[in-house]
């Protein structure tokens, strides 16, 4: 999104054009949800957004696509995926989330690792494939859900205020911050993904309902 389009974000449109982006991003990790969190965070730091609208419309598509994935393979629905071109990329993109952050479907996990590049989606799946109770799912994802908004909601308006930039340079040094985070966390998850796999522990060892 450029700036010259971003300037012109204000109250309604803006969430208007942040929802389907989180929503979006539950199912295709490479959809710059983080990005526009932050930016929208950034546009509140100017005055043109309610923060915590902000985190509660980011939280309501995150909790959706969330239970969209998970209901998919809950309900062995990934054949359907498969008839489109779309669906099978979105297919693969989930597996190789599964692949690379491995097949935990604690609560713990279902909170946490949305903070991962593909984690969400990774532990969406997971979770519809070991049946965890939808109520749980729900009740955990929701959680996940606030606390990812408000981080980057948070940082994104933080940062605006800290630099007193217009707001699509403080957004990129917020998600230059962000991704900084988001690399580390990711870094230490894939080595102890690496360690459980190749000392020969079950992935799925530490499911739990």
């Amino acid at each position: 999104m450029g700036p010259d389009v971003a300037a012109d974000l204000t109250g309604p449109w803006l969430f208007a054009w942040l929802l389907p982006i989180i929503v979006l991003d539950g199912f295709l990790p490479p959809v710059p949800s983080e990005i526009a969190l932050i930016t929208a965070g950034t546009i509140a730091a100017e005055g043109r957004a309610n923060p915590i609208l902000l985190v509660a419309v980011a939280a309501v598509g995150s909790w959706l696509s969330d239970l969209g994935v998970y209901l998919v393979f809950r309900r062995r629905l990934t054949g359907l995926l498969d008839r489109t071109g779309w669906g099978r990329r979105t297919h693969r993109t989930i597996h190789d989330a599964v692949e690379r952050f491995g097949k935990s479907s604690t609560y713990g996990a279902i909170i946490g690792a949305r903070f991962l590049p593909g984690g969400r989606l990774a532990t969406s799946a997971t979770a519809g494939i070991a049946e965890v109770s939808p109520r749980g799912f729900a009740a955990s994802t929701a959680v996940g859900g606030v606390l990812w908004a408000a981080w980057h909601v948070g940082l994104g308006f933080v940062t605006g205020h800290a630099t007193g930039l217009p707001f699509w340079a403080s957004g990129a040094i917020g998600a230059g911050i962000g991704l900084t985070v988001g690399l580390c966390i990711a870094a230490v998850a894939a080595a102890r993904h690496r360690r459980r796999r190749d000392s020969g522990r079950p992935l799925g060892s530490e499911a739990a309902e």
